[in-house]
């Protein structure tokens, strides 16, 4: 098997730099630029389905996952920008996280590992957020994004707090629904639900895209992600706490997987005015045109580097029509997968468990530990050790548990229906 590409130093700048690099993942952001493009890659339509992960834990586990993970998740972001200056300032920017991987860790594989992760979690997200459309093929970088993604940012406190007034509105109400808040009474289903609701928090927290958005930022990026991170959690603490807290108060165990249809249920009375759920359905379609930019831009680097001659402009006609083509093709597949299996919302567990675990929260720490080197007796390496195998472990009941779900739902699927099954 041949050995992936080695990072060069500030590779856009080098005579032979690759049209992946120089046509998308361009160098020109400031970190609240990151901060714009994480919010959009993290904060998106998924924290709707956090009063159903609370129906699987309760109100105290809930919380604590939530919390626990939420912190793990900065840790390791933070991680694995140190290792990236790290590399930088060894001479090796790495602008792709299949190359650092492998780079860091020194194994072939690895590369490929990473590239299987990864277009797997983006390919699902751009088929989940199929609006993209038209708009995306004439976009080319990632940093041309900037302007969406803070449009994408407001979005996500929008609906959020719309959302979360129509739950306090639902929870008050003379018609409020009954609040049952007690979990399943088999012990065994109440274990189950746990890990399926663990790896739904994995896939609403998971970014595998951080160092495709590092590469974004003008060098040296030294400092500037921890501020773009600073910035993404801020709006994940406002948002994620809030719709959580306030949904599963409202509906309980009767929570569905969208809360919206908690609120706009198909029998009984509606809970909130539809004006406003409305507005939130609304905002929610706008910010999915932008995820879904966000997360295909590794499937378009790797489409520009194999396609594209770096050597005639963006836009010329050599480059362009290649562009349009075969981003088109990718938005077409997309779209007969979404439309294919309308069940996608069932394999949310799956992508946290299979997808975002190995690739947020083990990876950044073993990258950290094998690159950084920290002393065996530090007390860094040995929190990044625990955290490896706590989110080993629940990464394979995850995967266990999600699939046994997806399975005992199998009955209810339907190619091509039109109801998706929560």
């Amino acid at each position: 098997m041949a050995h992936p590409p080695q990072a060069e130093r500030f590779p856009e700048s080098a005579p032979d730099a690759d049209a992946g690099v120089l046509f998308v993942l361009e160098s020109k952001g400031k970190w609240w630029h990151a901060g714009f493009h994480l919010t959009t890659a993290i904060v998106g339509p998924t924290i709707l389905t956090l009063p159903y992960v609370f129906r699987g834990l309760g109100w105290g586990l809930g919380f604590t996952c939530l919390t626990v993970m939420g912190l793990v998740t900065f840790y390791s972001y933070y991680l694995m920008s140190k290792v990236l200056d790290h590399c930088e300032k060894g001479g090796r920017r790495h602008i792709r996280f299949r190359e650092l991987a492998a780079d860091v860790l020194g194994s072939g594989w690895m590369f490929y590992f990473v590239i299987l992760i990864q277009t797997a979690i983006n390919t699902g997200v751009g088929i989940g957020a199929i609006l993209l459309a038209s708009e995306c093929l004439q976009l080319p970088t990632f940093h041309s994004l900037r302007h969406i993604n803070l449009a994408s940012l407001l979005l996500s406190l929008g609906y959020t707090f719309l959302v979360v007034g129509a739950c306090i509105n639902a929870g008050l109400s003379k018609n409020a629904p009954s609040k049952d808040y007690s979990l399943e009474s088999s012990k065994s289903s109440r274990l189950f639900s746990a890990f399926t609701s663990i790896s739904i928090i994995a896939a609403i927290f998971g970014n595998g895209i951080l160092p495709e958005i590092q590469a974004t930022l003008a060098p040296p990026a030294t400092g500037k992600m921890v501020k773009g991170l600073l910035m993404c959690y801020s709006v994940i603490f406002v948002t994620f706490y809030s719709a959580a807290a306030s949904g599963y108060w409202a509906f309980g165990n009767k929570a569905e997987s969208n809360i919206l249809k908690s609120l706009l249920p198909d029998n009984g009375p509606s809970f909130a005015p539809a004006l406003v759920v409305g507005l939130a359905v609304l905002f929610v379609l706008l910010q999915l045109f932008a995820i879904g930019l966000v997360y295909s831009q590794v499937a378009f680097e790797i489409m520009e580097k194999k396609s594209a001659d770096v050597k005639q402009g963006m836009f010329s006609k050599r480059n362009l029509i290649p562009r349009i083509i075969l981003r088109t093709l990718y938005v077409i597949f997309c779209g007969f997968m979404a439309a294919m299996l309308p069940f996608f919302g069932d394999i949310n567990g799956v992508v946290g468990a299979i997808g975002f675990i190995p690739l947020d929260f083990i990876l950044p720490m073993l990258l950290y530990n094998m690159s950084l080197k920290p002393p065996k007796s530090s007390l860094i390496y040995w929190i990044n050790i625990t955290i490896m195998v706590v989110f080993t472990g629940a990464g394979l009941m995850g995967t266990f548990s999600s699939v046994r779900k997806l399975i005992l739902d199998a009955n209810k699927f339907k190619l091509f229906s039109s109801d998706v099954v929560a």
